[in-house]
């Protein structure tokens, strides 16, 4: 798309004004263009410039990603394949490789790393830089946005929008507006007439209901909602939300780019092409996707003293239930007896399963103090599937699986599992 910008640059060097105004300026937002598309167009670069989805091959699959070109016949992530192939019959539909998109994000973090340690992931493809102590080394944070612009198309082959910005918000809704491959600088004084022509949907928080509800009462851009009292939008949508949304409205936002962000759980699901009603297929999923979610557990330092359990029924009535531990675990071996523990409390299921979940959830990192189990139980299975980590980095996922995973795959597998940070 280019650059555009609602800002001057002066012929030379910053003077101390100028360097102060710089780092009242200095929120980036990156966003990577299509990013799974993208990263599947390196392997399959005879696809480029076609309309191109990213998404399993069940029958219950739906859309990760979606190029441009095919985003124009209305394809979206999340939508359901068999409507998006409808939608757009033509499309090349491309499998995920989920390693890739983790060894590209990691790759596109650490450049940000490289620039400025106040990095704010948000996730695989997407994040919040702070440089403003970057400015004195690297210049103004137009010339730093445009650096990481060409850095990532180096370095990966691929391209990101850029939206540099006083806050998050502003910088947010910035990257947004200058989609696929473009740069978008809103400085201070700029700021409100830039989110007065914006639709009212443009601000974080504003949902489908909450957007009825506003333009019911005759409000549709981002400027109306600036301009009426704060106790009118509180009447209209709550204290809370109405108080939010007028600051936001307004160019507040006084949040800082925080460089660690927690995580609450992780977790993964399967959604079956049939729905299954066995219990014993039942936990074999379960053995599944509790190594996934361990794995991940210690590839983030993490312990769960929580697990937790999702059923999805054929008539789409979904079941969660969860249990807090005596002590953290992070072995596939405890998530699998604690979910399936789960499972057996449930009861007797009057219609089959379409979806099964497990998360990890009350998140701690390792390090810090616990109560380990009295027996050893958890550091002996931890011990082995480190040692199964260490075989799987090496040789590649899956090579070694628990014996129950052996054989036959369990059928009805719509796609890959979902995994996922929240």
């Amino acid at each position: 798309m280019g650059e555009s910008r609602l800002s001057t640059e002066p012929a030379q060097g910053p003077s101390p004004e100028q360097l102060d105004r710089y780092r009242r300026c200095a929120i980036l937002h990156v966003d990577m263009d299509m990013f799974y598309v993208g990263v599947e167009l390196l392997r399959t670069p005879q696809h480029r410039g076609k309309p191109v989805i990213v998404a399993g091959l069940g029958p219950r699959s739906v859309v990760l990603s979606a190029s441009y070109e095919a985003r124009k016949f209305g394809v979206n992530s999340a939508m359901p394949l068999v409507q998006a192939r409808a939608a757009c019959p033509h499309a090349v539909i491309l499998e995920p490789h989920r390693e890739d998109y983790t060894q590209y994000s990691g790759l596109v973090m650490a450049m940000f790393r490289e620039i400025t340690d106040r990095v704010e992931q948000l996730s695989v493809d997407e994040a919040f830089l702070d440089v403003s102590g970057a400015i004195r080394r690297l210049g103004p944070p137009a010339v730093i946005a445009r650096r990481i612009r060409a850095e990532i198309e180096h370095r990966t082959g691929l391209t990101a929008s850029v939206g540099v910005a006083e806050n998050k918000t502003v910088a947010k809704i910035a990257s947004a507006h200058c989609k696929p491959d473009g740069l978008l600088i809103v400085e201070p004084q700029h700021t409100l007439a830039f989110l007065a022509q914006l639709s009212l949907t443009a601000l974080w928080g504003v949902g489908k209901r909450t957007a009825a509800v506003l333009q019911g009462a005759g409000l549709s851009t981002v400027g109306d909602i600036a301009a009426t009292p704060v106790t009118r939008l509180r009447s209209l949508v709550g204290d809370a939300a109405g108080h939010h949304l007028h600051q936001l409205a307004n160019g507040h936002d006084p949040r800082a780019v925080t460089p660690v962000r927690a995580e609450k759980s992780l977790g993964a699901e399967r959604t079956f092409d049939r729905d299954i009603s066995d219990t014993a297929q039942l936990k074999r999923v379960l053995l599944g996707l509790s190594h996934d979610t361990a794995a991940r557990l210690r590839r983030h330092g993490l312990r769960a003293e929580r697990v937790g359990l999702k059923l999805r029924y054929a008539d789409f009535s979904t079941v969660s239930r969860s249990r807090t531990l005596s002590h953290p675990i992070t072995s596939a071996h405890d998530l699998y007896a604690e979910s399936t523990a789960l499972l057996d409390h449930v009861g007797p299921r009057k219609q089959s399963v379409r979806l099964l979940g497990v998360r990890a959830e009350k998140l701690a990192a390792s390090g810090d103090a616990l109560q380990l189990s009295l027996d050893g139980r958890e550091e002996e299975w931890g011990a082995a599937e480190q040692a199964m980590d260490r075989v799987h980095h090496r040789f590649g996922p899956g090579v070694l699986r628990p014996a129950k995973l052996l054989g036959p795959a369990v059928p009805n597998q719509a796609a890959k599992d979902i995994l996922d940070d929240t």
